[in-house]
Parts: structure tokens; C-alpha cells; sequence
């Protein structure tokens, strides 16, 4: 693993369990969808909807990454979030991590900064994503929480903004 990379899950298990001491769980469907809901009304892009069948595939996908809890995209036909925190970390705390790479992001150039990541960000407040699913499990052996969320349809296309 690259130092960029171990540095960036790094700094999300830091930032995990900061989070997770600071507020109470939040894992609700609404509560995912509110949490994405506020992200894309900063930037004016419409609500985002929860979605059974997309959230069946993110359990599906969540329930796969139990006993490992490893960072590993599904493959899916979905675009994707995914997270990791230890002890615990809530979902909205999930989104606003993502949503936290905002600050990565430039609009006028449609790129991430220099060496910084803000795809998550940028899936989360993707105009044509309006449905979503999310999943949360907690991984055997103490290894923490696994976050999933599945857009629909998938954002990030090369050569298309966000909003």
C-alpha cells in the first residue's frame, strides 16, 4: 500500500473514532438520505431517494465484508461509497466524511486537488444519482464497522460534473 493511501485510511480510523465518541449512531434509512440530502442542497442538486432494491444489493455487498471488514469496492452496477471505522461508526458520520472532501474539489475545473481524493464527495452530490441504498455491519473479531452506499444510477462518469 502506497504512503498516500495508508495516510488517507489513517486519517479515516482517526477520524472515525472521533466521530463515533462524539455523537450518538445514526443508521437509519433516513438518516442516510438526510445526511446526503443536506450535502447536495449546498450545491443545488435535487433529493436523493432511498431505494430497497439498491439498498439490498449494499447489504448483500456489507454482509460479503463481515468477516474482514477490508475496504474492497463490490464491482457492482452501483456506483459506490464505502467506509471503515473503529469501534463504531455511525452513517451519517460515513457521509460526512465523504462530504468532507468537498474542500478537494474544484467545480470550475472539475478535478481533485493535487494528491487529495474527492470522488466520494462528488458521488454523493452527483445530479443523476437519485436513488440510494446504504448498509452498515459490524465486522467479527472486534475489526470495526464496514459502511456501504449504492448510488443509482452511478456518478463519477469521466467527462460529466457533478452538479
Amino acid at each position: 500500500m502506497d504512503l498516500f493511501k495508508l495516510s488517507l485510511s489513517l486519517f479515516y480510523v482517526v477520524l472515525s473514532f472521533a466521530m463515533f465518541h462524539s455523537s450518538l449512531a445514526q443508521d437509519s434509512p433516513q438518516d442516510f438520505v438526510n445526511a446526503h440530502n443536506a450535502a447536495r442542497a449546498q450545491v443545488g442538486v435535487g433529493p436523493i431517494r432511498w431505494d430497497e432494491r439498491v439498498a439490498s444489493f449494499a447489504r448483500q455487498y456489507a454482509n460479503q465484508r463481515i468477516n474482514d471488514c477490508r475496504l474492497v469496492h463490490s464491482g457492482g452496477p452501483y456506483g459506490e461509497n464505502i467506509a471503515w471505522g473503529s469501534p463504531d461508526l455511525s452513517g451519517t458520520n460515513a457521509v460526512r466524511m465523504w462530504v468532507d472532501e468537498k474542500q478537494f474539489y474544484n467545480p470550475s475545473t472539475n478535478t481533485c486537488a493535487a494528491g487529495k481524493v474527492c470522488g466520494h464527495y462528488t458521488q454523493v452530490v452527483w445530479r443523476n444519482s437519485v436513488r440510494i441504498g446504504c448498509a452498515k455491519v459490524r465486522c467479527t473479531n472486534n475489526r470495526g464497522t464496514f459502511i456501504t452506499c449504492n448510488y443509482d444510477p452511478p456518478g463519477n462518469v469521466v467527462g460529466q460534473r457533478p452538479f
